[in-house]
């Protein structure tokens, strides 16, 4: 079985669900290549030892660059804020590795486009980190809809909402940068519209009002001077589809009480879905003239669900998408199709976010070029 070497950029959140998947993958894919940890970069050298020693990684660096030169690191994943994510990728690209970056690709669509193009004159295999369309429940969707099963459809209903940002003496940080770009329309808007993309196909229109709730934050913790926040907290997106159906859209990171509300409704003339990540195992299908909606609930006749358990109603976690994703790219690499997001869908996605954002300073419909 061939073996992949494996560079991770960042020891967050993020880097650490990296890691958790590489790992995982091969056990549960058979036909997942195997996984080496070959370097783990960041720039907080303890963190970086401190990853190394938990995962398993061979090495560790305080310098991401040190991966590049490195023949035995063949993927390089970026799990950094975004402000970084072209040096990174563009590097990494010129390097000969194929790239995973987190979402969103880059503060803006031109820097997004940059990657995309280079990449693909490269020949490189791109994935971004959208999970949570990996749940075997999204893809089932997907079919309904496309199927026909739900009819002609008539409209779309998403939000991504969650409170981490909702305190108002949450410091100043990379979130809140605009050298970032957006604000919540970008951080959380990005897997909603990417979801409706994956649902319904590309976004032809947009109409946007961004807001900021929390006006100034403290330039460090219990700090009494402030900063001004110039990006979005609640972002309100009106959306027409290429296919010609309408819908709303919603990212709000200081949505009180909400720790993970990613979910959509799409109604058509013969039956709707309703999905929240809340509930991530299960899917609500209404069918035109029935009783009421009927509760899907995820098991081992959705592949793969059964590559982790064999009994339905055991539920798999955000782990086990991550892996799940890892494991689609880890088999690209290795010459099996590409199901991506990868950059081109990521760049994609930045459009319909640089679109909100005009739309939302211009007061008006804004056409996704």
């Amino acid at each position: 079985m061939r073996e992949i070497g494996i560079g991770v950029i960042g020891t967050g959140f993020m880097g650490k669900a990296h890691a958790i998947a590489y790992r995982a993958a091969p056990a549960i894919f058979s036909e997942c290549p195997r996984t080496v940890l070959r370097l783990v970069a960041d720039i907080n050298s303890r963190a970086a030892e401190a990853m190394a020693a938990q995962f398993g990684f061979q090495r560790w660096s305080a310098d991401w660059k040190t991966m590049l030169a490195d023949d035995s690191v063949e993927v390089v994943s970026i799990t950094t804020p975004n402000v970084v994510h072209r040096e990174m990728a563009l590097a990494a690209i010129a390097a000969g590795k194929h790239v995973h970056c987190e979402k969103p690709i880059a503060p803006n669509a031109a820097d997004a486009r940059a990657m995309m193009e280079a990449a693909e004159k490269a020949g490189c295999i791109t994935q971004v980190g959208y999970n949570y369309i990996k749940n075997p429940l999204l893809k089932l969707a997907r079919e309904m809809i496309s199927g026909g099963e739900l009819g002609e459809i008539t409209g779309f209903r998403g939000i991504h909402a969650e409170d981490y940002m909702a305190d108002p003496d949450i410091p100043y940080n990379w979130r809140v940068d605009p050298s970032g770009g957006g604000g919540a329309v970008a951080d959380l808007g990005s897997h909603i519209v990417g979801m409706a993309r994956f649902l319904l196909g590309p976004v032809a229109a947009i109409y946007a009002d961004l807001e900021t709730v929390v006006k100034t934050r403290p330039v460090a913790s219990r700090a009494a001077e402030r900063r001004a926040v110039l990006v979005d907290d609640i972002a309100r997106l009106t959306v027409r589809f290429a296919r010609g159906c309408r819908g709303s859209i919603e990212a709000n990171w200081v949505a009180t009480g909400r720790k993970m509300q990613l979910g959509f409704e799409v109604t058509g003339s013969k039956g709707a879905l309703v999905f929240t990540q809340e509930r991530l195992n299960e899917i609500l299908h209404y069918k035109a003239n029935g009783s009421g909606f009927v509760r899907i609930e995820t098991g081992p006749a959705h592949p793969p669900y059964g590559l982790f358990c064999v009994a339905p109603g055991h539920q798999l976690g955000f782990n086990d998408l991550k892996t799940i994703e890892m494991a689609e790219f880890l088999c690209a690499v290795a010459g099996q199709s590409h199901q991506g997001p990868d950059f081109r869908e990521a760049w994609e996605i930045q459009k319909i976010i640089d679109a909100a954002i005009r739309s939302s300073e211009e007061k008006c419909w804004i056409e996704v070029g």
